[in-house]
């Protein structure tokens, strides 16, 4: 798998091409127009964290959180 990260003033795209050709094609266009970019062939995200990150997601919108005052944060956080 390889991926394409592209940061444009404070987006990120991200593409994930499915050929060697793809991969070509896109390299040469990014050149072609002088867009920096950069190519990595290893996961973004550790598919374990990723997991954990949509529980999170799912139990937040099921109302499952724990809501704390600000004046209350640092208590909260044993500090």
């Amino acid at each position: 798998m390889c991926i394409i990260q592209i940061n444009i003033n404070m987006d990120i795209v991200i593409a994930h091409p499915g050929t060697v050709e793809q991969i070509n094609a896109l390299q040469a266009f990014m050149q072609a127009l002088k867009i920096k970019f950069e190519i990595s062939r290893e996961e973004t995200y550790d598919p374990e964290f990723v997991e954990k990150v949509l529980e999170s997601r799912q139990q937040a919108s099921e109302g499952k959180v724990t809501r704390v005052k600000k004046e209350n944060l640092k208590e909260f956080l044993g500090l």
